[in-house]
C-alpha cells in the first residue's frame, strides 16, 4: 500500500510543477515557523513579552503611531506587576524596546498564517493539493490557530499575580511551536514520496526514542527558561561543588521540584543533556557497526555532532549566566538538533535507507 503524496510511477511535467510550488510553499512555512521560535525566544531574553498587554489578533497588527499611542501602551504597562516589582522607573524609550521585539514576534506569528493560508486556498482551488494532503494542512492551520490562542494564554499568566510569565505555560507554548515546526517538516519531507508501509525497523524505532529524547530535553530547556534557573548555579561540571548536589527535593510534594525548584529545574536540563550526548553518539556507532546505508549512517552522525556542539554551548552559556547572545545560540542550536533527528527519523522510516536483508544478516 502506497501512502505518497502526489507520487506515482512516473512524474508528468504538470505534476512536477506542482509539486516545486508545494515544496517551496511549505519550505518557506518550515523557516518562518523557525524564524518565530527565535524570536520568542530573543523576547524571553529581553523580557519583552509583557509589553503588549491586550490580545488583538487583527489590529494588533499596527504597532502605537503617535506619541499618544506610545504612552497609552507604556500607561498600560505600567500597571502590571512586572513594571512596578522590577521595571520601575523605565523610560519610555526602554519601554519602546522590548514592545518592538513582543511586537515582532506576534506580527511573524500573523505573517506566518498569511503565508499559510493565502497560497493554501489558491493551491487548493487550483487543485495542486491532493486528496490525502488536504486533511493534514487543515489541521496544520489549526495547529497555528491554536497556537496564537496559546500564546495570550501564556502572556496572561503574568499579568496579575507574577513579574513573569508560567514556567507551565511557556513550556505549553514552546512545546507547540515545536510540534508545528516538525509536522511542518514532515508533510513537506513526504511531498513526492513514494513510501510503502513495511514493517518498522530497529533503526527506525532508535531515531524515534532518540527525537523524542531531544523533545523532551527541549521541554526542559523552556522550564529552565520560565524559572530563569540560568541564572544561577553557574558552574561546572559541579553545582555548589557536587555532581549531584543537596536541595533537589526541596519542594513539597516531590514532583514540583521537577518544575519549581530552580535547582532541581537546572539539574534535569543537565542530565538530560548528557543522555543526548550519549544516546545520539550510540546510536551513531550502532548504524555504522551494522553497516547502515550511507544517507542514514550520515544523519545519525549529523545529529551526534550536533549534540555534542550544542551540550558545548549550553555549557559555554550557563557559565556566563546566560547572555542574550549564547542564549539565543543556544535554542538556534537546539532547532537544529530537533530538525536533524527529525530527518533522521525520516530515513530510518524510508526503506530505500535501511540495510538489506543480507546487509542485516551479515553485519548486525
Amino acid at each position: 500500500m502506497s501512502t505518497a503524496i502526489l507520487a506515482g510511477p512516473a512524474i508528468d511535467a504538470a505534476q512536477a510543477r506542482k509539486l516545486r510550488a508545494l515544496r517551496l510553499w511549505l519550505g518557506a512555512v518550515t523557516l518562518l515557523t523557525m524564524v518565530m521560535i527565535l524570536v520568542g525566544g530573543a523576547t524571553r531574553l529581553t523580557e519583552s513579552g509583557l509589553s503588549i498587554t491586550e490580545w488583538k489578533p487583527v489590529t494588533g497588527v499596527i504597532p502605537p503611531l503617535s506619541q499618544a499611542d506610545w504612552q497609552e501602551a507604556f500607561d498600560a504597562y505600567r500597571q502590571i506587576p512586572q513594571y512596578t516589582e522590577v521595571k520601575r522607573g523605565m523610560s519610555l524609550d526602554e519601554f519602546k524596546t522590548i514592545y518592538w521585539w513582543e511586537w515582532a514576534h506576534r506580527f511573524l506569528g500573523r505573517l506566518i498564517g498569511v503565508v499559510f493560508l493565502v497560497p493554501f486556498l489558491a493551491f487548493w482551488i487550483a487543485g495542486y493539493i491532493p486528496r490525502p494532503l488536504l486533511p493534514r494542512l487543515i489541521l496544520l492551520f489549526a495547529l497555528g490557530a491554536l497556537q496564537g490562542a496559546v500564546g495570550w494564554y501564556m502572556v496572561m499568566s503574568g499579568l496579575a499575580d507574577r513579574v513573569s510569565v508560567s514556567q507551565y505555560r511557556l513550556t505549553l507554548h514552546f512545546g507547540l511551536a515545536l510540534v508545528i515546526l516538525g509536522y511542518t517538516l514532515w508533510l513537506l519531507l513526504g511531498l513526492g514520496r513514494d513510501r510503502r508501509e513495511v514493517p518498522r525497523s530497529a533503526a527506525a524505532y532508535a531515531a524515534f526514542g532518540v527525537l523524542a529524547l531531544i523533545f523532551v530535553q527541549m521541554l526542559a530547556g523552556a522550564v529552565v527558561a520560565g524559572l530563569y534557573a540560568g541564572k544561577g548555579f553557574n558552574t561546572w561540571p559541579l553545582i555548589n561543588g557536587a555532581f549531584i548536589p543537596s536541595g533537589l527535593g526541596e519542594a513539597e510534594p516531590w514532583y514540583l521540584n521537577l518544575f519549581e525548584n530552580p535547582l532541581a529545574v537546572q539539574f534535569n536540563h543537565r542530565m538530560l543533556g548528557y543522555a543526548v550526548v550519549i544516546v545520539t553518539i550510540v546510536q551513531a556507532i550502532w548504524l555504522g557497526l551494522r553497516g547502515a546505508p550511507t544517507p542514514l549512517l550520515g544523519s545519525a552522525a549529523t545529529v551526534a555532532v550536533f549534540s555534542v556542539l550544542q551540550a558545548t554551548l549550553g555549557v559555554w552559556t550557563l557559565l556566563l549566566a546566560v547572555p542574550i547572545t549564547l542564549g539565543l545560540a543556544h535554542q538556534a542550536g537546539a532547532v537544529l538538533l530537533f530538525v536533524a533527528a527529525l530527518y533522521h527519523l525520516w530515513l530510518a522510516r524510508d526503506p530505500a535507507a535501511l540495510p538489506s536483508r543480507s546487509q542485516g544478516a551479515t553485519r548486525a
